[in-house]
């Protein structure tokens, strides 16, 4: 099977320009690959360089040697030398991503933050905000809430609109940071239900889980980033 995801030999270092120019190694040699339907689960200690690899796959962070290829409309892709418009390109049609925390337009009702990617791939109004009304519902959002902005909301409940939002597109790849860090066990079991629902549909994932129960309810494969920790 053709992997979604096939990264070979990344590294990452962080320069640190108001200090004289430091360099600080973060991660090297990363290499794993995510199969379709598979979700991988990257594991080790806070700091090891878990969400800077997450960030590496979504071109958050550019990689300083090595490889990401994904599928991309039909065709190869490595994200470590795609230009500017091409990563814009993948975060529209190919990589979905989950934060820990919502970073939402101020004043938006909740029900078009979630609704907001559908209607950015040209999904009709009213059925991006059904869709959204009932991903809000599965998350225990009361629909009493939909007409507020996230801002007003709790951490929690924020969190679960930043879900809903992230798990809301048919996109064929979904990175996933901390998605339960601040759910009770109801609404961790709603997610453990997304991301089976997401394997079926064939979408490859990658996850940082520091809950252990839930990591075993995910993970197909457990990759320890500890073996990419790169020394200065």
């Amino acid at each position: 099977m053709i992997p979604m995801i096939d990264i070979r030999n990344a590294e990452k270092t962080f320069v640190m320009h108001l200090q004289d120019g430091i360099r600080l190694p973060v991660v090297r040699g990363v290499s794993f690959h995510v199969a379709p339907g598979e979700c991988v689960v990257l594991g080790g200690p806070s700091g090891a360089g878990k969400s800077s690899i997450l960030k590496m796959i979504f071109g958050n962070y550019r990689c300083d040697g090595g490889a990401i290829c994904v599928q991309h409309m039909g065709a190869l892709l490595d994200i470590a030398s795609a230009e500017p418009r091409q990563i814009l390109g993948v975060r529209r049609h190919t990589i979905g991503y989950v934060s820990q925390f919502l970073r939402a337009v101020p004043r938006v009702a909740s029900l078009d933050v979630v609704a907001e990617p559908l209607l950015a791939a040209g999904v009709a109004r009213a059925e991006a905000r059904e869709r959204a009304g009932v991903l809000l519902r599965r998350l225990n959002i009361p629909d009493r809430l939909w007409k507020l902005p996230p801002s007003t909301f709790s951490g929690g409940e924020q969190q679960r609109v930043n879900i809903a939002r992230g798990f809301i597109s048919d996109l064929p790849i979904l990175l996933l940071d901390e998605p339960t860090a601040s759910l009770d066990a109801a609404n961790r079991a709603v997610v453990v239900e997304l991301v089976a629902e997401k394997k079926r549909a064939g979408v490859a994932m990658v996850a940082i889980v520091h809950d252990d129960e839930v990591r075993h309810l995910i993970a197909d494969r457990l990759v320890d980033v500890t073996s990419f920790a790169a020394n200065a």
